[in-house]
């Protein structure tokens, strides 16, 4: 028997109706039976195309304000018998069920209502019940039944439509039920996340809809995906497309100038760290002192502004080969000068809210915590030495303290008068890590008589306090919390260093 079927017969009941209107034409010009409820069936109605209402072949009207329309077995059993089953075909005719050969059906936007801020009751009402019974009952007989359960896939059936006069492959009918399952399971994991914001049950459910195939993964052998929604967060203006590493990178710098709003800064970042850092009165200034930070590592890196770009900084940005330039805005003449470069890739920062937790695969199953969304102010510095920093210290401490949070550990970061001098990262020993960040802003030329440190766990001892002060480091930021750390405050105190603790540990691995 041929796996070919041919669309005789279609029930439509959707919430969203744009682009319904074609599709409908083309099933009548096939000479399809048409069935429908409520809006659906007056949007027909008004195209002055026949339609039969559900209820005239349930002999049921809806109840419950709309709440029950399809739940019947008139209308499951022309879904969900089997064509190839003899005993299925005999109750078919023995009850006077129809076949239903196409489904076409969306859900109540049950997300689109959280994000509204509804109240809880209305959220409830959007919960659909008779849509996603219709849509697994489709998707489970696709062997007989098309089913499209999103307008997203309205023109892929238009196509099916125009290209084959209203027949499908088990193929095709294999490919919309695999979408329909998505469509689904991806519903009752929103409305499951939503429960459990008071529920607590430790669950991991994720679903994102969207996803896009990159070049490869870290590197050249593994393959990669992304799955999200990039264009709700960029405009991609100029460039190639984003690659796995790319992503990454992007990822730590938007997360990075977060903590910066106050004041025009820019952020170059490489492997997910912070090279340069400076906040200045205007963004031209702010980048010119970040790439003073490293200008070594910045080949090839990321840039990030929280201000617009203008020609200005465009025209010295434009002097540097980089992978990605974000920024909220760029002007005209800039935009056009950074556009020169075909590969380097433009993209202006939407304001969009970013999630709350984190999450990664590891071992046998994913870990989850909540992001780390701290960041201090003047009111979480306890001052802790005889001697305490002074305003502009103070300032440099928590810019310092900022950069920290967003670096791998073990990392230690100084910084003078709003830039990041140089920073140790990554290493296993804190004390690695700060002799890392001298030798690294001694190399650049950067003097550190008055600069500040910070660090990202306590010191466990006064080793790195010493050194920072024969270094010429002033004061120091660290969570404390250490059994040992009156050492570091006995060594501080008897030579004229200012420390502050914050009582948050920002370990980032």
């Amino acid at each position: 028997m041929s796996q070919d079927k041919t669309i005789k017969s279609a029930l439509i009941s959707v919430y969203y109706k744009d682009q319904l209107e074609p599709i409908i034409r083309k099933l009548h010009a096939l000479n399809v039976t048409l069935y429908s409820t409520g809006g659906t069936q007056t949007f027909i109605e008004n195209l002055g195309i026949p339609v039969v209402a559900v209820d005239s072949v349930t002999s049921y009207p809806e109840i419950f304000g709309g709440r029950v329309k399809t739940l019947h077995p008139a209308i499951f059993g022309g879904i969900l018998n089997r064509r190839d089953n003899p005993g299925d075909q005999k109750e078919k005719e023995t009850h006077a069920i129809p076949d239903i050969d196409l489904v076409i059906v969306d859900l109540y936007p049950f997300e689109e209502t959280v994000a509204s801020g509804a109240t809880h009751q209305d959220i409830i009402e959007k919960i659909d019940i008779g849509g996603i019974s219709l849509i697994r009952a489709a998707a489970k007989n696709y062997n007989d039944v098309i089913i499209v359960s999103s307008r997203h896939d309205y023109s892929e059936l238009q196509s099916l439509l125009d290209t084959k006069n209203g027949k499908s492959t088990l193929e095709d009918r294999a490919l919309f039920a695999a979408k329909a399952f998505a469509t689904s399971s991806h519903y009752d994991t929103a409305i499951f996340n939503y429960f459990n914001q008071t529920a607590g049950l430790p669950r991991f459910k994720q679903s994102l809809q969207q996803g896009q195939t990159l070049r490869y993964g870290e590197n050249p052998h593994q393959k990669g995906v992304f799955y999200g929604d990039l264009n709700a967060m960029f405009d991609k203006l100029n460039g190639k497309e984003l690659s796995y590493n790319n992503l990454l990178d992007v990822d730590a710098a938007v997360n990075l100038i977060s903590d910066f709003n106050d004041t025009p800064t820019f952020a170059i970042l490489k492997h997910n760290n912070a090279c340069g850092v400076a906040s200045r009165p205007t963004i031209a200034a702010a980048y010119r002192d970040a790439l003073a930070g490293d200008p070594v590592s910045a080949f090839g890196g990321i840039l990030i502004a929280n201000r617009s770009i203008d020609m200005e900084t465009a025209t010295e940005v434009n002097k540097l080969f980089c992978e990605v330039v974000i920024a909220p805005a760029y002007e005209a003449d800039a935009l056009e000068l950074l556009k020169s470069k075909p590969n380097r890739i433009i993209l202006v920062q939407k304001p969009v809210k970013l999630g709350a937790t984190t999450f990664r695969t590891l071992l046998n199953g994913v870990i989850e915590q909540d992001k780390d969304l701290k960041t201090e102010s003047t009111t979480d510095l306890s001052v802790v030495t005889q001697t305490a920093p002074t305003a502009q210290e103070t300032e440099d401490l928590l810019f310092a303290n900022k950069l920290v949070k967003h670096t791998k550990s073990n990392t230690i970061v100084l910084a003078k008068n709003g830039q990041l001098l140089a920073s140790g990262t990554g290493q296993t020993s804190r004390v690695d890590a700060l002799k890392q960040a001298i030798g690294k802003a001694l190399s650049f030329g950067f003097d550190l008589k008055g600069s500040v440190m910070a660090s990202d766990a306590f010191f466990p001892f006064p080793d790195c306090v010493e050194l920072a002060h024969k270094a010429g480091i002033t004061a120091v930021i660290q969570p404390g919390g250490s059994i040992k750390d009156k050492d570091s405050i006995e060594y501080c105190n008897t030579n004229g260093v200012s420390m502050v603790f914050t009582g948050t540990r920002h370990f980032k691995h």
